[in-house]
């Protein structure tokens, strides 16, 4: 009988106490002196795996390091617990529930009991929706109220219902439809849907409601938002459904808004949000590169999901990333992680990974409700290269913190013009190679030297050109960026994140300090409606409140 999911205290780990141990004997470590004596160290710390190549090389790691990290995965049980994920167990302890969006990404002819029922079939289900909608939009086959054909997409959602399906739609633009344009709602700003709304047709427009509940109050209050400026443009309650797509669990409250049933695409409460671009949230993403680009990102997903389950631990990609995270929050005292993609195509990256990251892992107690006494889930931030080159790498380079980098970029190019993408390429390389190197003070000074300044002049001037150096990160190349290799790079993430999840005894599906934010809010909401309501409650708040008021009537929208 396989072991079931277990989670463990880290702190009680032999491999644990030993790379505390570790830590203070690499504390003169210098990662170009080890380098230098092993030529190899390149081909013993990459991988290569479904068109991804991971280079951890420059990272503050020896032999010694290595080995302690994987004794330590094994120790807490990390294959085991992916095995029981995969497996349907409840890993999300605290809600009783499975993490199963890896079902959504496995062959369907390929079953998968959940409590003694087969659940691919609902999955094909999902995706044979999912199909017929895609088809008959990019066919030029749905028409708007006016009889015109749909040209633009609207997801109406937050969190897992947006943040993954604009990160997908944007990454695979080479794949995209010419006739079709995808479009995000997030934020309840109404400035968002007015920006929007004067670049749409309302008869060539379809909006896709992305709510597990129907009833997240962003999406909803956009949704309604999106009702009446279709009702106002001439589109009656009965040809609403023309416009309005739904992927929800609560179908009663889609049809009261006015969706057809056979236009409601169910979500599965085995899926996360954040977890969800997998399932029928990622129907813009069908809609706008079609569902066979769609399906090869499936395939990508699930060839990591693979790998992460059958490839030994000092070949196992995500393993790797996880344990190398682990190194430096817990031992080095990192406190953030940046993640840099050289790919324009990339540029949503680092929003999707904050959420899938610090959503999953910000938590301070153990599974067992017991608080940590050590750091869990980094800060993730992080944008475009070689934008940051000019503004926040400095920080990288010769600040006084330690921050992990992951580089990521495509080695060949969509759009290829004269030599850019060799300089793109080259850009990243040394910016690795600038973290990992610095510049010694000795090198500074003879450079002052060489360019003619006096000794005041170079002694006044060298410490500032210091760079310290050994300073960590991974490189992440695509052989090229398509379907297969964004989901393998997607899942790869998954994975890592829920590998550190393991080792740190913590959750990493369920998100109650998000409930928190909503439920006062929805407290404070009254208040600002009615300044006649009595309130109670801390001086800041109702100050800021007060001010609301004070401010004035709303007031009609500026002119222009």
């Amino acid at each position: 009988m396989q072991q079931a999911f277990t989670p463990t205290n880290p702190l009680t780990l032999p491999a644990w106490q030993a790379l505390q141990s570790q830590r203070v004997a690499m504390h003169e470590y210098s990662m170009q002196a080890a380098f230098a004596s092993d030529p190899e160290r390149f081909e013993r710390m990459s991988i290569s795996h479904q068109g991804i190549l991971l280079d951890y090389s420059k990272n503050l790691v020896d032999k010694t390091t290595m080995q302690l990290l994987l004794e330590l995965a094994a120790q807490a049980g990390v294959p085991s617990a992916l095995q029981a994920q995969f497996r349907g167990e409840p890993v999300n302890t605290t809600e009783r529930r499975p993490a199963l969006h890896t079902a959504l990404r496995r062959p369907l002819n390929d079953p998968l009991l959940l409590d003694g029922k087969n659940i691919m079939p609902e999955v094909r289900h999902v995706q044979e929706q999912m199909e017929r909608l895609s088809n008959l939009l990019r066919k030029g086959q749905w028409s708007g109220f006016d009889g015109q054909a749909i040209t633009d997409i609207v997801n109406i959602g937050i969190g897992g219902s947006f943040l993954g399906p604009q990160l997908a739609v944007e990454a695979l633009q080479p794949f995209a439809s010419d006739t079709l344009r995808c479009h995000f709602l997030t934020n309840i700003d109404s400035s968002e849907f007015y920006q929007l709304s004067r670049r749409l047709q309302p008869g060539r427009t379809l909006f896709i409601v992305s709510s597990k509940s129907f009833g997240t109050l962003e999406t909803r209050k956009n949704a309604l938002a999106a009702r009446q400026w279709m009702l106002a443009a001439g589109c009656s309650l009965q040809d609403l459904s023309r416009h309005f797509i739904a992927v929800s669990s609560n179908i009663a409250k889609a049809v009261e808004f006015g969706i057809a049933p056979e236009n409601i695409l169910p979500m599965q409460d085995w899926t996360g949000g954040r977890y969800s671009i997998w399932s029928a949230i990622g129907l813009p993403l069908a809609m706008t590169v079609g569902m066979r680009h769609f399906k090869d990102m499936l395939a990508g997903a699930h060839a990591m999901d693979m790998h992460a389950l059958q490839a030994p631990l000092e070949q196992n990609m995500p393993v790797i990333m996880a344990l190398l995270g682990i190194w430096y929050i817990n031992f080095h005292g990192a406190q953030s992680h940046a993640v840099l993609p050289y790919d324009n195509y990339l540029r949503y990256l680092p929003d999707y990974l904050q959420q899938l990251d610090m959503e999953s892992n910000g938590k301070q107690v153990r599974h067992d409700a017991s608080p940590l006494s050590y750091s869990s889930g980094p800060v993730i931030w992080g944008n475009l290269g070689t934008n940051g080159q000019h503004a926040y790498h400095q920080l990288l380079l010769q600040g006084t913190r330690i921050i992990p980098a992951d580089f990521i970029i495509a080695a060949r190019s969509h759009n290829p013009v004269a030599d850019h993408q060799q300089w793109l390429y080259a850009n990243c390389l040394s910016q690795t190679q600038a973290l990992m190197r610095g510049k010694s003070l000795q090198q500074a000074e003879n450079e002052l030297r060489a360019a003619g300044l006096d000794a005041s002049e170079v002694a006044r001037l060298a410490p500032h050109k210091v760079v310290p150096g050994n300073r960590p990160s991974n490189t992440l190349v695509l052989s090229k960026l398509d379907p297969q290799r964004l989901g393998a790079l997607i899942a790869l993430y998954e994975h890592k994140i829920f590998i550190q999840s393991v080792v740190w005894g913590i959750n990493a599906f369920d998100q109650w300090g998000v409930e928190l934010g909503k439920e006062l809010g929805g407290n404070i909401f009254p208040l600002l409606q009615d300044k006649q309501q009595s309130a109670t409650g801390d001086s800041s708040t109702l100050g800021l409140i007060q001010h609301f008021h004070a401010a004035g009537p709303l007031g009609p929208k500026a002119s222009r």
